[in-house]
Formats: C-alpha cells, structure tokens, sequence
C-alpha cells in the first residue's frame, strides 16, 4: 500500500541531505520542509498515496488539508495533542472537524505506559 508521510519538520522521517535516516517503510514516500496545506495536495496530486500521515494536527490550513484528502479518497493517520475528547472538543477547529466527522476513530495513548492505548473514541 502507498503511504506518504508530510513531514513537515523532519522530525519523522530524519531526513539528512535528502535522505530519511528513519525507516518509514518501503513503499513510503516522504515530504519534508513544507507545510500540511501544499504538501497534502502536492502529495495526493504526484504520489497517489493511500494513507497520508501527518502529525500536530489543530489549525484552520489543517483541516482544510484533511478535508481535501478526505474529498479526494485518501485515508488519514493524524496526530494531535490532547488527553481526551473534551479536551480536543475545547479546540474550535478541532470541534469542528469532530462534528464534520473527518475522524473515524481517535486514540488517546497512556502518558504513563510507552504505546500503550488509553482510551479510544469513536462516533456514531
């Protein structure tokens, strides 16, 4: 499966001199240094992934984004920060992209256990 991982910081993927240190995956595709709001479309637009990953998501040019992708059949793996829904709830753009229902499900991890899961929620 095509994967594609915006890394807009380099943070993910380690990227040095134009190649990633980190091992994403053989059939993943990263771009990094550019923003979630070019780099989503120039990613859908060039790689035909399936999945985009995309961490530190929460602003206005993020949702428009993930709405994009979302309208154009691309799946998503999102990240935020946040301990649980009310308080994801508490961001307006957040809130709005819930009540939109652009998530299918979100996965709170445990603070205290290393990857482990500490609550999922999921809409109706």
């Amino acid at each position: 499966m095509n994967v594609s991982v915006l890394d807009e910081r380099g943070e993910l993927s380690a990227i040095h001199k134009g190649i990633a240190e980190n091992d994403l995956g053989i059939r993943t595709d990263v771009l990094s240094n550019i923003n979630k709001t070019k780099g989503i479309e120039m990613l859908i637009r060039s790689m035909a992934p399936k999945i985009i990953f995309a961490d530190e998501i929460g602003n206005e040019n993020d949702y428009k984004a993930i709405n994009y992708a979302i309208c154009s059949g691309v799946k998503g793996i999102f990240t935020a920060h946040g301990n649980n829904i009310e308080y994801l709830k508490s961001n307006p753009i957040f809130n709005k992209m819930l009540n939109l229902k652009l998530f299918e499900r979100i996965i709170f991890l445990d603070d205290r256990k290393k990857c482990k899961i500490k609550n999922v929620y999921m809409e109706n």
